[in-house]
C-alpha cells in the first residue's frame, strides 16, 4: 500500500514529507494506521545527528521520524494472537520480547531486544517493510516510524489500551509521560514530603512534575530559561519556578534551610558538562539526580568524586523512566482516568504532518510543552 511520512535523507536537513510504499505485515508484525505522534526532542537530536558518528554525513538508510505515536490496529502478521483489527494501540519505542534476563527480572526497559532501538530494519528479521517512491528501504525511528500515515511494527512495540482514552493525549504515553514520571517517581524514589526540582520542564520535564506531585512531593520547583514553561509549569504541580540552577540553588536553599533537595530530574533539550555539576550541587547529601534528557554524542562530564563520595550522593541516568511499558502505560492510563494525570492539558497544540517542520520550530522556540501531529487534522 502507499502512504506518506517524514523522511530525513540528511542529517541537518528538515524533514521531508513524501509517499512511500508500505508492505503487509510479516510474522509477529502489525500494520498500524496512525492517529497522532508527540514532537519529541529525541528526534530532534536524530535530525540533527547528534546520535550519530561525527564523520556520517547521512543516515544509513533515509528515515521515517517518530517514535512517540498511538494509533488503530489495521491489520496482523502470523502469530499475533493479542492484537487484532480495531485496537488501539499506544507505540513503545522500548521493544519488549519478554524472554530476556532484564524482561524476566522486572526490567523490560532495558531489554535486549530494545537495545537495538536505532539500528535500521525490523527487529522481527532485520529486513524492511518501509521503501521509497525509488524502491530503496527506509528505516523507521525506535522501529515504529510515528511521522507516517501508517507503518508497520513488531507486535512487541506495541501497548493496548481502551477506546475510551483518546488518542491524541494517548500518544504521550508512548515516550514523553513515562519517561518523566517515571524519572520521579521510580529512578528518584520521590516520597511524601520531598523537595523536589526539575531541570527542564518540557514534556519529559513537565511529566517529571506530574510524578512528583503524585507521590506526594511538598515543593517542586521548576527550572528553566523559557518564561512560558515556567508559568505552565503550576498548572501541573510545581510550587515554585527558577530561569536557572543558579537561581533555584538560592531559593531551594532557602526552602530547605541550607540541605538542597531531595531529588533532581535533569530533562534539558541537550545535556551539558555543566549542567550535570550544576543539579549534584542542588542535590542533597544522600539524594538521588537523575539524568533523564539525551545529550550530544562524545560529550564528557568531570565530576569530583569527593563530593559524590563523602556526600553519599546518587548520580544515575534513566531510560523510559526506569518503566516497563505492558504494565506502566496501562498504569498511567489510569491515573488520567482518575483524574490525576494531566495529558490533555500537556499538548499546547496540535499539527498536520505536513507542517512538522514549522512544528520543531515552534519546539525550538520555547513554544511547546509538547507538540503533536494530528493526522486527523
Amino acid at each position: 500500500m502507499k502512504s506518506r511520512a517524514a523522511i530525513l535523507r540528511r542529517y541537518g536537513a528538515p524533514w521531508s514529507i513524501e509517499e512511500f510504499q508500505l508492505d503487509p505485515p510479516r510474522a509477529g508484525e502489525v500494520l498500524v494506521r496512525m492517529a497522532a505522534a508527540g514532537l519529541c526532542h529525541s528526534d530532534e537530536h536524530i535530525r540533527q545527528g547528534h546520535l550519530a558518528a561525527p564523520s556520517q554525513g547521512a543516515p544509513t538508510a533515509p528515515t521515517i521520524g517518530g517514535h512517540e505515536g498511538s494509533g488503530v490496529v489495521v491489520q496482523v502478521g502470523d502469530g499475533v494472537t493479542d492484537l487484532q483489527p480495531g485496537d488501539h494501540v499506544v507505540t513503545s519505542f522500548v521493544a519488549v520480547c519478554g524472554q530476556c534476563r532484564w524482561c524476566a527480572s522486572g526490567m523490560e526497559y532495558i531489554c535486549d531486544a530494545g537495545a537495538g532501538t536505532l539500528l535500521p530494519g525490523m527487529p522481527t528479521d532485520g529486513t524492511f517493510r518501509h521503501h521509497d517512491r525509488d524502491g530503496r528501504d527506509l528505516a523507521h525511528v525506535s522501529k515504529i516510524g510515528a511521522f507516517a500515515e501508517h507503518t508497520v511494527v513488531a507486535a512487541a512495540s506495541l501497548v493496548k489500551i481502551s477506546p475510551d482514552l483518546p488518542l491524541p493525549s494517548a500518544a504521550l504515553l508512548a515516550c514523553a509521560v513515562p519517561t518523566g514520571y517515571g524519572s520521579a517517581a521510580y529512578r528518584a524514589g520521590v516520597r511524601g514530603g520531598d523537595t523536589v526540582v526539575v531541570i527542564g520542564v518540557g514534556g519529559i520535564g513537565m511529566a517529571a512534575v506530574q510524578g512528583a506531585r503524585i507521590r506526594g512531593a511538598a515543593r517542586i520547583v521548576a527550572v528553566d530559561p523559557v518564561a512560558f514553561k515556567r508559568e505552565s509549569a503550576s498548572a501541573f504541580g510545581a510550587s515554585h519556578a527558577a530561569a536557572s540552577t543558579a537561581e533555584a540553588f538560592a531559593l531551594v536553599g532557602e526552602l530547605t534551610r541550607g540541605v538542597m533537595a531531595d531529588a533532581v530530574v535533569v530533562s534539558p533539550a541537550v545535556i551539558t558538562d555543566g549542567d550535570v555539576e550544576d543539579a549534584l550541587r542542588l542535590t542533597r547529601k544522600g539524594g538521588t539526580c537523575v539524568l533523564t534528557g539525551m545529550s550530544a554524542q562524545g560529550t564528557r562530564t568531570g565530576l569530583d568524586p569527593q563530593d559524590l563520595v563523602l556526600m553519599n550522593k546518587n548520580l544515575c541516568g534513566t531510560v523510559f523512566g526506569s518503566c516497563n511499558p505492558r504494565t506502566d502505560i496501562p498504569l498511567l492510563a489510569a491515573l488520567y482516568d482518575a483524574g490525576r494525570l494531566q495529558l490533555d492539558e500537556m499538548i499546547t497544540k496540535r499539527y498536520r504532518l505536513d507542517d512538522i517542520n514549522e512544528a520543531y520550530k515552534d519546539l525550538a522556540g520555547g513554544e511547546l510543552v509538547r507538540g503533536v501531529i494530528d493526522f486527523g487534522l
